[in-house]
């Protein structure tokens, strides 16, 4: 079950105050727990895997579509 409810950061904070205390206390865990998620930028060991892999330069990729475009050549002959 879901629910979505759209209120001003106020009337949040204000509903927050009015909570008993124990209960501020499991949010106070479960917002910490949301804080100490990785962030969405931080990388995965793969990720950092291919981001540091080796990658083709300006002159390799002139050559490259150079290539490409005599084979293309050749193939339609």
């Amino acid at each position: 079950m879901e629910l979505k409810v759209e209120i001003e950061f106020d009337e949040l904070l204000h509903a927050v105050q009015q909570l008993p205390e124990d209960k501020r206390a499991i949010l106070e865990q479960e917002l910490s727990k949301i804080r100490e998620q990785p962030k969405k930028d931080e990388f995965t060991d793969f990720q950092k895997l291919l981001l540091s892999g080796p990658v083709i330069g300006d002159e390799q990729y002139k050559e490259y579509k150079e290539i490409r475009k005599r084979l293309n050549g050749w193939r339609t002959k």
